[in-house]
């Protein structure tokens, strides 16, 4: 190999066996991380491995039926992508079907189940002020934390109620009686009108109020938390409080149906020590629309374990400030406020001072799983309609596996065609583009595997299809080589010099080819949807590792294979036979002697 000139540094290629050691340890760190995660194969798509569809039906509110439109379907589609995707689900497929019906495909995986129980989940969220709570069987409840501080972060070992564990705790109460439906605690009619008082003095604006009942001086009809102007309504909701029963299923889901952001409701809850607990709440101060961001958060400074946190918008943040300054300067528990998810009392933390930072924090007995679930409901909104799950079956592979016979059958031809080729023109350089080959694959396979877990990655048929087409890139990249090499020796240079002067040019080559294919195949990511993707993400990762092969395993490779006989002196079976390219003697520099003696020189014209 020539001598490197003073100043000149040693390039990685000049070092073959440190380059393919490195990429050889490489192969061996990924497959061991495949082996320890437990993934040993790439996981696939729904129509390769089967999975659940899922029939969902819009259901229109009293009196709102035209809002089932398209607008607002494509609203929920795009929702649902948003949440079962960011739960890592990928290739998931959400589709309208009709004019009120939405279809889900989820692939089976690890978070699958977790996604169904999302898709159709309304996610309304709503912040009211408490105006009376008790346990579901009776008795005083437990006394929530503070909600926050001055920073504006909403404390709290407070009361939560945790949706994955809804089922398992079903029905479990603290042991005592059902509550008498003459008041909410045992009939006792002063409880009923201090709720009496402290619905007409809730100072929570009511959207269903008009102006004119606001301006009335008069005592009746006094202005109510339901936005009515009776106190008839005070009563009946008063009965609804006192009759309801959080113990059993069919009345919690029941507990605030028809209740708008503007009426005051009845609802339930779970509290940190399990037990169902009822709430009588006022009109919504803030709603979800208020927040900007969520995410789950593991709180080790304060020990509350997993918790979601909020960021409001500047609106949000206004009426946040607002409802607890007011809340503030009431007593327990009227000092507090109901985070409300569905209908459902997800906290419910007293505030002792206005919150004015802008944020939020719900609270309570969360695990890792369920506060993301939260956080990624209330962080892509809430759905435009209601659905109701119409039905839910189980989606074979069957045909998908047969197009993924078909397709492999397809590219194993492909590839023997490849292999013959190579066989055939280049010989003993074969050899070198099969290695390769192997490499290549062996990194795609390890690296899709390790993609499932990670990103969420699957692999479906136009993925396949994005791979079989990169077995032509790849193996065009050591073409090039191999004929800048060949170049070399027509010019009458031996096989190392050959090596290290063809890699410069075809090094050149070969990133502007690939460079172009992944630009392609980005283009492609951003500007399709679905299944598309899965082809242009699995073209552009294999076009990325045929770079890494073709710089750290193909040229280290072939300047081994250069210092060895066969190669070096040309073996006719080698592809670099001199004779067979046509090479042309080997150039020569040569002087011409000067004739010592004085006089003229004769020359003779040839």
């Amino acid at each position: 190999m020539a001598k490197l000139k003073k100043g000149q540094k040693a390039s990685v290629q000049s070092k073959p066996g440190r380059s393919l050691a490195l990429i050889l340890l490489a192969i061996v760190a990924l497959t061991g991380g495949m082996f320890a995660s437990g993934h040993t194969a790439p996981r696939l798509g729904i129509d390769l491995a089967g999975g659940t569809s899922i029939t969902l039906a819009a259901v229109p509110e009293a009196g709102q039926e035209s809002a089932i439109n398209k607008t607002n379907m494509d609203t929920a589609v795009s929702i649902m992508e948003r949440r079962v995707n960011g739960l890592g689900v990928s290739e998931a497929e959400v589709q309208t079907q009709g004019t009120r019906n939405i279809i889900v495909n989820i692939p089976k995986g690890t978070n699958s189940k977790q996604a169904r129980e999302q898709v159709g989940t309304t996610a309304k969220l709503y912040f009211r002020p408490v105006i009376a709570t008790e346990l579901a069987g009776g008795g005083a409840a437990p006394t929530p934390s503070a909600s926050g501080s001055p920073s504006g972060e909403g404390a709290g070992k407070d009361k939560a109620t945790e949706k994955a564990t809804e089922k398992a705790a079903d029905g479990k109460s603290d042991g005592s009686s059902p509550p008498d439906s003459t008041g909410p605690s045992a009939g006792s009619t002063t409880q009923g009108r201090a709720l009496t008082d402290a619905l007409k003095a809730d100072e929570t604006p009511s959207a269903g109020a008009s102006a004119a009942d606001e301006a009335t001086p008069t005592p009746t009809p006094t202005p109510s938390a339901t936005g009515g102007t009776s106190g008839d309504d005070d009563s009946a909701l008063q009965a609804r409080y006192a009759a309801l029963d959080c113990t059993k299923e069919a009345v919690r889901a029941k507990a605030g149906d028809g209740a708008k952001a503007g009426d005051s409701t009845v609802a339930c809850g779970r509290n940190s020590q399990g037990q169902w607990q009822k709430y009588l709440l006022g009109p919504a101060a803030v709603d979800g629309t208020d927040v900007d961001k969520a995410q789950a958060v593991l709180n080790t400074q304060t020990g509350a374990g997993w918790t979601v946190t909020m960021d409001f918008t500047d609106q949000g943040a206004k009426k946040f400030a607002d409802i607890t300054g007011r809340l503030a300067q009431k007593q327990s528990p009227q000092n507090q406020f109901a985070i409300v998810l569905d209908g459902e009392v997800v906290s419910d933390p007293y505030v002792s001072q206005a919150l004015t930072g802008g944020n939020a924090e719900i609270s309570g007995n969360f695990t890792q799983q369920s506060s993301q679930e939260l956080a990624n409901m209330l962080s892509y909104g809430a759905l435009p309609l209601t659905f109701r799950e119409d039905s839910v079956t189980t989606v074979t592979a069957a045909l998908g596996g047969e197009q993924l016979q078909a397709g492999l059958i397809a590219g194993a031809i492909g590839l023997a065609l490849v292999v013959l080729y190579l066989l055939v023109y280049y010989r003993g350089l074969s050899f070198i583009a099969l290695l390769s080959l192997l490499v290549s694959a062996a990194l795609t396979y390890v690296i899709m595997s390790l993609l499932g877990p990670t990103i969420g990655f699957a692999l479906n048929l136009p993925a396949v299809c994005g791979a079989i087409v990169a077995i032509g890139i790849t193996a065009d990249s050591f073409i090039v080589y191999f004929e800048r090499v060949r170049d070399e020796i027509r010019e009458g240079r031996t096989l190392r010099p050959a090596v290290e002067r063809a890699w410069p040019r075809a090094r050149r080559t070969i990133l502007v080819s690939d460079f172009v294919s992944f630009l392609a195949a980005a283009v492609l990511f951003v500007v399709t949807v679905g299944k598309v993707q899965g082809f242009a993400f699995t073209l552009g990762l294999t076009t990325l590792l045929d770079v890494v092969v073709v710089f750290l395993f193909t040229k280290p490779l072939l300047t081994l294979m250069a210092r060895r006989k066969f190669f070096a002196s040309g073996h006719k079976w080698s592809g670099l036979d001199p004779k067979a390219l046509g090479a042309k003697p080997p150039l020569r520099r040569t002087r011409r002697s000067v004739p010592a003696v004085a006089g003229p020189v004769e020359t003779k014209e040839v």
